[in-house]
């Protein structure tokens, strides 16, 4: 995670839902429990604030991002205090719904491989790779079943799915 302003460049996948067992056990695996909620923002504009355990350490962060193109965006992204988390609290979007996911961090081949799993899904997961720019090319191992590239595709936007969650047959 990075800290202070800067520009966030990912590819986004929807993929068959992986083992996490599988997951957890690829070296250099972290397993981060998140709760992600929403605040109130202007358009064009996302602001949302994270509480991330990880081996049973929890961490509180902020982010405001702004999307430059489909690939990119520009982010202000921090970590905070508990206490800085709960006054944010008091912005939540009331239309939006908090997002819960675990999510296994693997390195490979360079890149750090970022796998969502929510549990309102049974079937399928979401893939995240960042990029150091947008025509980097993506490795992805020959274990990942990609069902298909969501990357331009807003419902898989987690601020979307804190709305509404696609649920299209596979």
């Amino acid at each position: 995670m990075h800290q202070g302003n800067h520009c966030e460049i990912e590819r986004k996948y929807l993929i068959a839902m992986p083992d996490a067992d599988f997951l957890r056990a690829r070296p250099g695996c972290a397993v981060w429990e998140i709760e992600q909620i929403y605040l109130t923002a202007q358009p064009g504009t996302t602001r949302r604030v994270r509480r991330v355990t990880e081996t049973g350490e929890t961490r509180f962060y902020k982010t405001f991002k702004r999307r430059r193109t489909a690939l990119t965006a520009e982010e202000d992204e921090g970590r905070i205090s508990a206490e800085a988390y709960k006054a944010y609290l008091l912005e939540s979007d009331p239309a939006l719904k908090p997002i819960l996911k675990t999510r296994y961090r693997i390195p490979f081949e360079g890149q750090t491989l970022e796998f969502d799993l929510y549990p309102f899904w049974t079937d399928r997961a979401v893939l995240e790779i960042e990029l150091e720019r947008e025509d980097q090319p993506v490795r992805i191992p020959e274990w990942v079943r990609v069902l298909k590239e969501v990357t331009e595709d807003h419902r898989y936007k987690n601020v979307s799915l804190a709305r509404e969650t696609p649920m299209d047959a596979l």
